[in-house]
């Protein structure tokens, strides 16, 4: 067993600041294209969880010096396709969907076949979501199990731009086709629905050959290759998907307060507020400033009695999909039904995270009504657990893991939640940041 968490008391009324780790998200594309660089780059606050630790080690199997000091990271890229491809490589993307996706687009000129692996949850799913589109570059795909990890890719040397629908809002999806254009002659052109734009942002930043445009739906990507790719620094903000868990932490702490420092606003990623300032949550968004592209600030939130339902329009699913449980756990305490639809993508997370949510405000004592792809919540204002809750068999998912320990802080009730270690894939430093909130 890798640690047990259990809660009896609600935690008490804070006032307090903190500092989350660094974006997930921008720590991992940072050490992709860190590899794809020419010369030295160099990340601050770089997040030093399971998933980043992975797409370090990938990389560094794939021949790249990295060294890893107190307060920095720094990687000696060696230009674009300048991996060394020995044989017999295995990639293990552990629990990181963005890893394991991403990197394939990077590995589309391989010369021999290498091996991606990822842990059981991984394993579980759909990849066939890239490697159809890494396909039409030329490379080769070869399973155990159709369209799973453990795969194969086998790259070609003659990679060309392709055309590329990407529909489902993946970001994941969009940027692995991103990456494998940086070794593509000519133009790749990407149709996709809505989704995080940090590649983006980052191509743009580093003077890629890059043109964006935006409808209502979609954006319409366009991407010639480049010679090289400049070697970069980065401060890497703090991540608004950690921020979540004490967001909601404190939106129902009664007479609480709590400032996040330099977090990563970017409004792909900011539906949570977006929802929760509809539902009556008191958040406010301080000393906004511009960093490469991307929106940082520090985010106050004051504790809320009067939060209502909210009928959740599905164009802010793809802003706050990692952000849905916490979300859940807010319209739980809500007046009224919240009803949230066209979301089936949160079945396709580490975890079947949609019929989880439901099943944990079940046990909880919250009534649902649960279809493939939504769920409508009937929220309890004055909602108080008196009984013991068990929380096991979850596939390990971090963000199940915190929004129950969110849930056993505000609610109420005994709790015991399995798997602890389970942050360490992206928050291994959740529990301390709790423990500071709640230290008189």
């Amino acid at each position: 067993m890798s640690g047990t968490l259990l809660i009896k008391n609600k935690i008490k009324k804070f006032n307090k600041e903190i500092k989350v780790t660094g974006d997930k998200s921008l720590s991992i594309r940072w050490v992709l294209l860190a590899s794809q660089a020419t010369g030295k780059s160099r990340a601050h606050n770089l997040l030093m969880s399971e998933d980043v630790l992975a797409a370090i080690d990938s990389i560094k199997k794939l021949g790249i010096k990295v060294k890893i000091y107190k307060n920095y990271c720094e990687i000696f890229g060696n230009g674009i396709n300048g991996f060394n491809f020995k044989k017999n490589l295995t990639i293990d993307a552990k629990n990181s969907g963005t890893l394991g996706r991403l990197i394939l687009g990077l590995l589309i000129r391989s010369p021999i076949k290498i091996k991606l692996v990822g842990d059981k949850s991984l394993s579980e799913r759909d990849f066939s979501r890239v490697t159809k589109p890494l396909q039409k570059f030329g490379a080769k795909f070869y399973y155990k199990k159709k369209n799973k990890l453990p795969l194969s890719i086998l790259g070609s040397n003659s990679t060309k731009g392709i055309n590329y629908l990407e529909s489902r809002g993946s970001a994941q999806c969009k940027s692995s086709v991103m990456l494998a254009a940086l070794n593509s002659t000519g133009t790749t052109s990407i149709k996709a629905r809505k989704s995080r734009n940090h590649t983006e942002l980052l191509f743009k930043y580093l003077k890629i050959d890059i043109k964006v445009k935006k409808t209502k739906k979609y954006d319409f990507i366009d991407i010639k290759q480049p010679k090289k790719i400049p070697s970069f620094n980065y401060q890497i903000p703090g991540d608004i998907s950690s921020s979540a868990f004490f967001i909601a932490l404190t939106t129902l702490t009664d007479e609480s307060k709590l400032l996040i420092k330099n977090v990563n606003i970017n409004s792909s990623r900011t539906g949570i507020i977006k929802i929760l300032k509809k539902m009556g949550a008191k958040i406010l968004l301080k000393n906004q400033k511009n960093y490469r592209g991307e929106r940082i600030s520090d985010i106050f939130i004051k504790s809320s009695k009067n939060l209502k339902a909210i009928n959740c329009s599905s164009e802010l699913n793809s802003s706050a999909i990692d952000e849905f449980l916490i979300i859940f756990l807010i319209a739980a305490k809500a007046k009224g039904v919240s009803y949230f639809k066209d979301i089936a993508e949160l079945n396709q997370k580490e975890s079947p995270r949609l019929d989880w949510g439901s099943k944990i405000l079940n046990m909880m004592g919250v009534r649902t009504e649960l279809t493939k792809d939504s769920i409508k919540i009937y929220g309890q204002p004055n909602l108080e657990i008196k009984k013991m809750i068990t929380i096991k068999n979850y596939l390990k998912d971090h963000r199940i893991f915190m929004m129950s320990t969110i849930a056993a802080l505000t609610c109420g009730g005994k709790w015991k939640i399995y798997d602890m270690d389970s942050i360490n894939t992206s928050f291994p430093t959740f529990l301390t940041i709790i423990k500071k909130i709640n230290k008189k």
